[in-house]
């Protein structure tokens, strides 16, 4: 069901690689909510293929830009402005780590591959907001966005150096989104719950993270497509007065201590 809410509104959506991506489901969502927008991702993402259906399907255009790179994110933005003028939201649903990838563990980190990691999960979300606060492309009451996730305050085994990764892109949502409040243009993280991306499950015992997320949360794992559904409400005009904030939408797990169905299984008596 549409209902209407990004009707005129224009952005970026950074991240969508295939359908199972949460930033596909975001351009779904938007599309049907009447917005347009721009896809894009790494030029390494592209040659796959699968974004120009995405783009067929949703009349959008596809420009490839490297998030680590000022120079391509330049280019993007003026490609952007050239198409929409000013825009009214962006998504950034990037990360990476090559230590996870390539099952280095945390305590003996190559940290050449850590800088790496960081750079593409954090930092280019700094990479991405200078450049559209140098460009001055955002409209009043805009909403800047970026994904994360809740190793960012707690621990799990094996999620290793994206647990760094994302509380910096968080503190990043705060610190430059205090400095675009000044634009009327709002920034914010939301937390969700583990989801089957093909970035996911990629982190070794996903299956567990999902299974024991699932048996915690009240309410159960929100979906790809849930998180759509709220990344919408936050580009649109309801959300006006929401920034600087990491918001958990992971069905209560944040919030819960223990689940019956967690003691359940420990319960040997």
């Amino acid at each position: 069901m549409s209902y209407g809410l990004l009707k005129g509104k224009k952005g970026i959506i950074f991240g969508a690689l295939n359908e199972q991506s949460i930033a596909w489901k975001v351009a779904e969502r938007c599309h049907e909510e009447g917005a347009e927008f721009i896809l894009s991702n790494a030029p390494i993402a592209l040659r796959m293929g699968e974004l120009n259906g995405l783009a067929e399907k949703t009349g959008s255009e596809v420009i490839g830009a490297d998030a680590t790179s000022t120079e391509d994110l330049g280019k993007l933005f003026d490609a952007a402005i050239a198409k929409f003028g000013k825009i009214d939201f962006i998504l950034h649903s990037i990360g990476m780590s090559v230590n996870v990838r390539k099952g280095k563990h945390y305590t003996e980190m190559n940290y050449d591959w850590t800088e790496k990691g960081w750079d593409i999960s954090a930092v280019s979300f700094h990479k991405v907001m200078r450049t559209a606060w140098e460009k001055d492309c955002m409209n009043e009451w805009g909403s800047i966005l970026a994904l994360s996730y809740i190793a960012a305050q707690r621990t799990f085994p094996d999620y290793n150096d994206m647990s760094d990764n994302k509380a910096y892109l968080e503190s990043i949502a705060r610190t430059f989104g205090y400095y675009w409040g000044d634009r009327k243009v709002r920034v914010n993280t939301v937390s969700q719950s583990p989801t089957v991306t093909t970035a996911g499950s990629g982190v070794k015992g996903f299956g567990g993270f999902l299974g024991y997320a699932e048996d915690m949360s009240p309410l159960g794992n929100a979906s790809a497509l849930e998180c759509a559904d709220y990344c919408v409400t936050l580009f649109s005009d309801l959300t006006k007065k929401v920034t600087m904030q990491n918001l958990f939408h992971d069905g209560g797990f944040s919030n819960t201590g223990v689940s019956q169905k967690v003691i359940q299984k420990y319960d040997l008596e």
